[in-house]
């Protein structure tokens, strides 16, 4: 999923504070139905589906050999940048690997620029999340940690990005809950954040867009609050053409 575009849309002060008020209430909705749906779900997305002996399940589980060295393969190709971690990867990580979603507001970094100033400020979106296993850091701890903003724990950090390989390699066995929750309205996507090197991380967005005002807009917003960072805003004004995945495809089969 692409990130907003950069053509904004023009708002007073006045009427960020509304789409504000109105963005934190649709997202907190959104934000507590999603989690309510991935909790149906949670038997379904058991890592033990898909390592079984790996992750201490007893009984042999067809296919868990080929699980275990396709996610080698790809913790390989993503261990280096930015993490800096080892390249071997034992059964270590999966021994701690609990069937605990977590759902994290997608983050990225954003230069805002006015004639006087450009500033870095972090970015979250209302209506995408990161889907993960739970670890010792959060999404955001991470990207603290990689950017040396934060101190880094190397033992977090791993299970952090084996949770996440995990996670996609079940949705891509498993596809029926990617279609499932396609057809909740949600859109599932595989993407990288700029900030955490070819990671793959499954994201679901909900079916509303969000944008980012005009920069001029966001460092005056962060000028009051003290802290770089800005939520985008929900484009409430897109609520009457809310994408149907079942109404498009009814359309398609009658023309």
């Amino acid at each position: 999923m692409a990130e907003p575009s950069d053509t904004a849309k023009a708002l007073t002060f006045e009427q960020l504070v509304e789409f504000r008020a109105k963005t934190e209430a649709l997202s907190q909705f959104l934000s507590k139905q999603l989690k309510a749906h991935l909790e149906t779900l949670r038997l379904l997305l058991a890592p033990r589906r898909l390592l079984g002996k790996y992750v201490g399940v007893k009984e042999d589980v067809v296919g868990a050999d080929r699980a275990f060295a396709q996610l080698q393969e790809l913790y390989r190709g993503v261990c280096g940048k930015p993490f800096a971690l080892s390249a071997e990867l034992d059964e270590g990580p999966l021994q701690l690997l609990e069937n605990r979603l977590e759902l994290y507001p997608w983050e990225y970094t954003y230069q805002a620029k006015s004639e006087r100033e450009t500033k870095a400020v972090t970015i979250t979106s209302p209506v995408r999340w990161v889907l993960t296993y739970s670890a010792g850091y959060t999404l955001s701890q991470v990207l603290q940690a990689v950017s040396g903003k934060e101190q880094r724990q190397t033992e977090a950090l791993r299970q952090f990005v084996v949770n996440a390989l995990v996670m996609h390699l079940v949705l891509a066995k498993y596809p029926g809950i990617a279609q499932l929750l396609t057809d909740l309205r949600y859109q599932v996507g595989i993407d990288k954040s700029p900030s955490l090197g070819d990671l793959p991380l499954v994201t679901l967005s909900a079916c509303l867009p969000a944008f980012r005002p005009a920069d001029q807009l966001i460092l005056t917003a962060i000028q009051f609050s003290g802290v770089p960072a800005f939520i985008e805003l929900i484009d409430v004004d897109m609520l009457d053409t809310l994408y149907d995945p079942l109404k498009q495809h009814l359309e398609k089969i009658c023309c």
